[in-house]
Formats: structure tokens, sequence, C-alpha cells
């Protein structure tokens, strides 16, 4: 798994960049519909799904922890395609969606941040970036009712830490890759 996010630490950067650029949006146009905010969520989720399985497809043959990315990169791109083929959805059928997203993309990174814990030093970044996740899929959940903007504001919240996150620990492997690198010129 290691390998994998060696090989395509970059895709971890495009993945922040998307979650800030949401992020920020979703601050700037705070008077957004629930369509806009709609497509918002959906072009963010399917770009950040089709990033995932791109990595998961990086990986070499064997690598452990494939099935977890294709898994992760799977459910971004339904849960963003879902919200494209049924854009007439309530907000609460939307913050049902994104929150089942959160919850479940932040289980998946806490046990890949377990996995990777042998291979890995400060695999708290990632930990703490799935407990992120899975903190706003139960918030979203237990205060549907909120007003709509802040709901966006909360989603908007999410998303800029969230891509702070996912940049760090994309530093961090892209540290290990040039450390690696060096060690091996100077061998």
């Amino acid at each position: 798994m290691l390998e994998t996010l060696k090989t395509g630490w970059w895709l971890l950067v495009l993945r922040g960049i998307a979650a800030l650029l949401f992020g920020v949006l979703a601050f700037v146009y705070p008077g957004m519909t629930a369509q806009v905010l709609v497509i918002l969520f959906g072009a963010y989720s399917l770009v950040n799904g089709i990033f995932t399985l791109a990595l998961a497809i990086r990986a070499p043959k064997g690598t452990p922890g494939i099935g977890t990315l294709v898994l992760l990169g799977l459910l971004g791109i339904a849960a963003g395609l879902v919200t494209f083929f049924y854009p007439g959805i309530t907000a609460i059928s939307l913050l049902a969606v994104i929150a089942a997203w959160a919850v479940l993309t932040g289980i998946f990174e806490i046990v890949v941040a377990i996995k990777l814990r042998q291979q890995l030093s400060n695999e708290w970044v990632l930990i703490l970036s799935g407990v992120l996740s899975v903190a706003f899929g139960v918030l979203v959940i237990a205060m549907p009712n909120a007003g709509a903007l802040s709901i966006v504001w909360l989603i908007g919240i999410y998303a800029i830490f969230y891509g702070i996150l996912l940049l760090t620990v994309a530093v961090k492997i892209k540290g290990y890759v040039s450390q690696a690198k060096t060690a091996t010129r100077l061998a």
C-alpha cells in the first residue's frame, strides 16, 4: 500500500486541491441553491473517486490495500453519479448521500492508516483525516434540519480541513520518496 501511495502521491495532492476548492467555493457562494450544491458535491465526489481509482490502478500487482482504494474510488464515483443523474433530489436526500459517503470514506481511511502504521510514521494524520470524515458524516446525520447556510458552511469547513489533511499526507509521502531516491543514489 505504501508503494502505491509513493508512486501516486501526486493524486493525493489533486484530491486535496479539489477538496480545498470545493470548501472555498462553499464559503464564497454561501447563498447557493440546493441545485448548485448538488452539482458542486457531485463534481467533487466524482473527481475524488476518479483520482482514488487511478491510484488503485497505478498500484503494482499484489499491493495490499488495492481493494480498499478501488472501493473508495467506486464509492466516490457512485456518489457523484447519483447526484448528477438525480439532480432534483431534496436537500435531505443529498445530505444523506454526503453523510454516508463521508462516514464510509472515513472508516476506510482509518483502516488504511492502521494497515500502514508499520510502514509509515505519522500515520495519525491519515487517521485524523478518517476521524474527521466520520465526525462530519455523523454531524450531518444528526442535524438534517439545520438551515441550508449552516450545512453549506459545515460542508465547506469539512472540505477545507480534509483537503489540508490530504495535502499533508501527500507531502509526507513525497518526502519519503525523496529520501528513498537520495539513499539509492548514495548507495
